[in-house]
């Protein structure tokens, strides 16, 4: 049980005209290239009102990495995706909370079987394959064909698709290479086995460059896209996508002090909270605030002043340190002060019940 706090800041604004802007942009550059764009919504921690902007904006397919929040677009008309390899304990929910899910254990595919039968339903299955990344997937071709064998023998389920992820764990870039592996072990699948795979899942928002490169391979039909639709980003190089919007999510903390003090601690150094040790260099007296913000409900590494003349210094669990000494704004005690927010910002933020969420 939640105690419902009354409070003001800190508040995120959500610019809901803007993320839509970007979804007819982003998802026609995915289609006039052969590709259907999933929509991987696990940065809104649930949020019904971005998924149906998606929804109204012409996205097929909604994903998220946790079955909480696929519960809770429910009956929003749109295919639900699982993006994180179910837990073999949730079976039973992959199949009542979700059409598709992404896969690499044949333990896990045989008990959604069992609850899909279960249900009297059918569940899509794409199978993961390692690319190089090594986060999830299937490397041995060996054990590949064997699941796809053992998949077809199962009721309950169909084998829809193949997919992979790139540059979330390892920095492995997307290339024509490794996405054109997943295209030829379609045929090599269709040789061996007499199976035709329909959906080749090519990864994730740093796909995208290989559009504008003219590198994507041909049989790459569906990319996950999470980043680019909420700020235009393509995390692998971070260019931003022409015309696209990155202030969609606005948070706004309230200060809670100004000070002139020293720029550099003083003292015997040791680590901070967090165990880091930084090293703050000297510029005299300096006039610093603080918001009532902090790690515990954002990432200020990637979360940028909109006065850009404002310096975020640092930060603990609770307490956001800046430098307004150049920033040409009376700020007082009780202001506020606006950020940007960048994607992994916006999903700490939205995953926080102590940060108000406003839909504009």
């Amino acid at each position: 049980m939640y105690l419902v706090l009354e409070f003001n800041y800190p508040v995120v604004h959500i610019d809901l005209e803007k993320i839509k802007h970007n979804i007819g942009l982003i998802s026609k550059k995915c289609r006039n290239s052969g590709m259907e764009p999933v929509a991987v919504l696990k940065g809104t921690n649930g949020s019904s009102e971005v998924a149906r902007v998606f929804v109204d904006a012409g996205i097929s397919t909604i994903a998220d990495a946790r079955i909480g929040n696929l519960k809770a677009y429910e009956h929003i008309a749109a295919k639900k995706m699982l993006v994180r390899l179910p837990m073999l304990s949730e079976a039973a929910d992959v199949v009542r909370y979700s059409d598709v899910s992404l896969n690499s254990e044949i333990t896990v595919i045989q008990a959604i079987a069992n609850e899909a039968r279960r249900m009297n339903k059918q569940h899509e299955v794409i199978l993961m394959i390692e690319a190089g990344d090594l986060r999830e997937g299937i490397y041995d071709q060996e054990e590949l064909f064997s699941i796809i064998k053992k998949i077809t023998n199962l009721e309950g389920v169909n084998l829809t698709g193949l997919g992979t992820n790139l540059n979330c764990f390892g920095s492995i870039k997307p290339t024509n290479e490794n996405l054109g592996r997943l295209v030829e072990l379609k045929q090599e699948i269709n040789n061996k086995l007499g199976i035709d795979i329909d959906l080749i899942s090519g990864g994730s928002t740093g796909s995208l460059a290989l559009i504008d490169n003219g590198e994507m391979p041909e049989g790459i039909n569906q990319l996950r896209i999470g980043t680019a639709f909420f700020n235009g980003f393509v995390e692998v190089s971070l260019p931003r996508l022409p015309d696209t919007y990155m202030d969609t999510f606005i948070l706004k903390a309230e200060i809670i002090e100004i000070k002139e003090k020293p720029s550099k601690p003083f003292g015997t150094t040791g680590v901070d909270s967090f165990r880091n040790k930084t090293e703050f260099p000297d510029k005299g007296i300096r006039k610093r605030a603080i918001c009532a913000i902090g790690k515990q409900d954002t990432e200020p590494r990637f979360m940028y002043p909109v006065n850009e003349k404002v310096e975020l210094i640092g930060s603990s669990s609770d307490h956001l340190v800046l430098d307004i000494t150049a920033c040409g704004e009376n700020f007082a005690v009780g202001d506020t002060v606006s950020f940007i927010l960048d994607y992994v910002a916006i999903m700490r933020v939205m995953t926080s019940g102590h940060v108000r969420k406003l839909y504009i």
